[in-house]
Formats: C-alpha cells, sequence, structure tokens
C-alpha cells in the first residue's frame, strides 16, 4: 500500500491468519473470525495502557418513530447489571484499577469503551463482553434508567446550542430517523415498553454485528482470546455457528435535489440568538472529504479563520463561531454557528453568508492553503498521541470499511488545490438553511420583542 491509497477492509474471513501492515510506526492487525466477529488492533510503542471499544454498527438511524430513543436507552441499560455482575460491580471494576469506562450513541453506531492499564485487558475485556452478550435488561433497573435518560434530555433542553443543531438536522434531513434527535424524545421515551427494548437487543446484538478495536500496549492474538472467551458464556452457540458480518451501510447518496429549504419556529427563554447557515452536504465516504476538511478550516476551524476574525475579533459580534459538518454513510448536512445578541442576529446572518460567497467566488489566498494545512497536519498528528484516538481512528475505519494511513491522509490534505476550495464552497451555497434562535412569549416574528429576551428558531431558503 503507498501513501497515496487507503486500503480496503474486506469482510470475508480471515481464517486462522490475519491482514498486519504499518502506520507511522505503529503495527496494525486485523482479524475476521469464521462467526463473523471482527477484531482490529494498533500496537502503540512505549504505551503501558490501551484503550479498548466494541463497536455495534446500529445506532438511532435504524429506529423508527415508535421507537426513536430505543438505541440509547440500551446503551444505559447495559452498564446495569448481568447474571455475572450487578451495576456496582460493572462500576467498581473499572474504578478499582483505576481506568475509565463509558458509551456513546450515534445515529450509526453504538460504542461501548474503556481504558486501562494493560495488565488489566483480561478485566476489561470480560466485563465489557459480560455486558454486551449477557445483559438481563431489568424491568425494575428499566424504569428506573427512564427517568435517568427523561431528565438527560430535558438536560439537552436547556442547552441552546444543542437545541439549535438538533433542530437544524431535523431541517435538512427532514422528519426522519436521521433528521431526530439520537436520545428521541420525552414521549417516545415515557412510551417505550421493555420487551421492545429487549427484542432489539435480542436480535441486533451479536458476534456478526460486533467489531472490537483496541489501541495501545496490545497483543493482537491476546485480544482475539479474551474477546470470544468473553463471550462464549452467553453466546457459545453463535460463537460456534459460521456466518458473514453484518454488511455494511450502503453509501448510495440520497438525492439531495429532493432537499426543500422550510421555516421552522421554536421559542425558548434566553439570553442569545443561535445562528446556523448551510445545508446538505456529502457523505462521509466522500473522495471530497479533504476538500471539505480544508474547506471548513478556512471559514471556521480556528482562531484565525474567516468567521472568528471578522464576527468576533474585528466587530465583538459573538463569543463563539465555528464551521462545522456531520457526516453518514450516504447523507452529510454543513454549517456555520454563531451565538449572538438578538438584535445583532441580521447583521452576523449577512458577514456568514458574505464569507460562504467571497470564497466561493474568489477562493482561498495561498496564504490560507499553507496555513490549513500546516494546521489540518498538526491537528491530526496531535489528535493521534493518545490511544483513544487511536481505537476510536480503527473502529470507524472498520465501521466504513476503508483505512487511511496518517501518511496517506497527510498526503490527501496536500493535493487540495485552490479551485478545489472554490467549487465546493459555490456548491454549497447554492443550498442553505437559516436558523435563527429568537425568544418565546410573544411569540412575534421580529428579532426583538418588548417582553423578554427570546430565542426563535426558523429555517428557510434565503
Amino acid at each position: 500500500m503507498t501513501n497515496d491509497e487507503f486500503r480496503v477492509l474486506p469482510l470475508e474471513s480471515t481464517g486462522d491468519g490475519a491482514q498486519q501492515w504499518e502506520d507511522s510506526g505503529s503495527t496494525v492487525t486485523r482479524s475476521v473470525l469464521d462467526n463473523g466477529l471482527r477484531v482490529i488492533t494498533q500496537k502503540i510503542p512505549a504505551t503501558r495502557s490501551l484503550a479498548l471499544s466494541w463497536w455495534v454498527g446500529a445506532g438511532s438511524r435504524d429506529e423508527d418513530q415508535d421507537s426513536a430513543g430505543s438505541t440509547h436507552f440500551l446503551e444505559h441499560l447495559l452498564f446495569k447489571g448481568t447474571a455475572r455482575r450487578s451495576a456496582f460491580d460493572i462500576a467498581q471494576a473499572f474504578d478499582a484499577v483505576g481506568g475509565e469506562s463509558n458509551a456513546e450513541t450515534g445515529k450509526e453506531h453504538t460504542n461501548y469503551w474503556a481504558r486501562v492499564l494493560s495488565d488489566d485487558t483480561a478485566m476489561a475485556i470480560d466485563v465489557l463482553g459480560d455486558m454486551i452478550s449477557g445483559s438481563l435488561i431489568d424491568p425494575e433497573e428499566f424504569e428506573t434508567e427512564r427517568g435517568v435518560i427523561l431528565d438527560e434530555l430535558a438536560m439537552s433542553e436547556d442547552n441552546p446550542p444543542e437545541v439549535v443543531h438538533e433542530a437544524y438536522q431535523l431541517a435538512v434531513f427532514g422528519d426522519n430517523s436521521l433528521g431526530r434527535p439520537v436520545g428521541g424524545s420525552q414521549e417516545t421515551i415515557r412510551s417505550v415498553k421493555r420487551d421492545d427494548v429487549w427484542d432489539y437487543y435480542r436480535r441486533v446484538y451479536a458476534p456478526s454485528s460486533l467489531i472490537i478495536a483496541a489501541a495501545g500496549d496490545v497483543n493482537h492474538d491476546e485480544i482475539v482470546e479474551k474477546v470470544c472467551r468473553s463471550l462464549s458464556g452467553a453466546w457459545s452457540e453463535e460463537l460456534s455457528r459460521a456466518q458473514s458480518p453484518r454488511p455494511r451501510r450502503s453509501t448510495q447518496m440520497t438525492n439531495s435535489d429532493e432537499y426543500q429549504p422550510e421555516r421552522v419556529t421554536r421559542y425558548r427563554h434566553i439570553e442569545q440568538a443561535h445562528v446556523i447557515v448551510g445545508g446538505p452536504s456529502m457523505r462521509a465516504g466522500d473522495d471530497r472529504r479533504p476538500v471539505m476538511s480544508v474547506l471548513l478550516s478556512i471559514l471556521g476551524g480556528s482562531m484565525s479563520s474567516r468567521l472568528f476574525q471578522e464576527i468576533r475579533e474585528k466587530r465583538g459580534l459573538a463569543y463563539s463561531t465555528y464551521a462545522f459538518d456531520s457526516a453518514y454513510s450516504n447523507a452529510g448536512a454543513w454549517g456555520m454557528y454563531a451565538g449572538t445578541s438578538p438584535e445583532r442576529i441580521t447583521e452576523v446572518e449577512k458577514l456568514m453568508l458574505g464569507e460562504l460567497e467571497k470564497l466561493a467566488i474568489y477562493g482561498p489566498s495561498e496564504e490560507e492553503l499553507i496555513r490549513v494545512r500546516g494546521q489540518l497536519r498538526g491537528g491530526m498528528a496531535l489528535g493521534l498521541e493518545d490511544t483513544l484516538s487511536r481505537m476510536s481512528r480503527l473502529g470507524r475505519s472498520e465501521l466504513n470499511g476503508r483505512y487511511f494511513t496518517v501518511d496517506a491522509a497527510l498526503a490527501r490534505i496536500e493535493r487540495v488545490q485552490a479551485e478545489d476550495v472554490r467549487a465546493l464552497a459555490e456548491e454549497l451555497a447554492g443550498r442553505s438553511v437559516f436558523t435563527e434562535a429568537k425568544c418565546s412569549s410573544c411569540a412575534r416574528e421580529r428579532l426583538e420583542c418588548d417582553c423578554c429576551s427570546c430565542a426563535r428558531i426558523f429555517y428557510g431558503d434565503l
């Protein structure tokens, strides 16, 4: 494999052997077992710890409207006890060795992870394997955790930037599983039944849907052996059954031409207005991802970016402003965000659109390109200094089916030219959603009201 190529990660069994390659002084090893289980590890020299993760290629996108939030609910419940361990036992196992463990639910995956000293690898694998394969989903614990999740959703509703981002996703993707929040809603969480979550758990969680990724002081063969042993109690039959890994998601891009901007209004009693300008973008595996990285960095990826300089430094209109994107297997969204005072919302919006328009017409300067290449190069290198980031990179690569070495990823960035960025900016400027947070009780459609500070969110074709 040359530095300019990516490695395809096939789903065919590797048998008794394993694939192996080098990446920046470390060794990556990958096995696909006959039962569909996938294990990918990266041995990093001079480390005494490891980060370990168990990935399931199922997230909130796999839910229907009535079951929205069930995947996240299940993630919580797997920490609540098995036939071998109570919830306290699970928590205590990692606390006793100074390690940490947690999980996250995304729209297309769920990830359970731990970071421990290498001497505690066997314990971490055993506990996580027991959680994933032997959860009881106890009815009493189920009801207790329902209250916890309802409070978590309430906490999110009290976070205006989070509210505006969720509203923005809904505007771009529509009222479907991709557009709705990962955690569901108060209504769906209150109505979900334990048996429904149990059925989902038994249907989705199996060796063929699991990816184990580990980075740090690892021995690949030992990881494979310990993982299989940890699952053998509850999943002995599944482990002995020959089967292929579950197919990866389709990467067929959804038809962005069907996207129609709309105006939706939400009201919140807050001090700031929160603005997002953006629209549909590209999928995760698009070959133009490096161009998007450069574009976002130029617009709002640092203190020297255009948005930060124009909106905050020169005019003092906002404390926080940045550019972002959300990429999934067959869809994506991008945007520019700022939090400002309600009376400045129009000015901030115009500045955002102005910077996008200038980039679409003139492209970036050579000086900007050089600075951003250095920024991305340094950010990537520094971001991969810890085992957690390396582990996450392995898991996401396995989910996507492609592995780029660090050198290959850097080479892609270096190949981005000014015209590439200008052309992409022109494309993105053709479709946009505007989101404004303004206020509440009077429900007026203007930037200020007489009664209070408000939050109004609307989306539209500008």
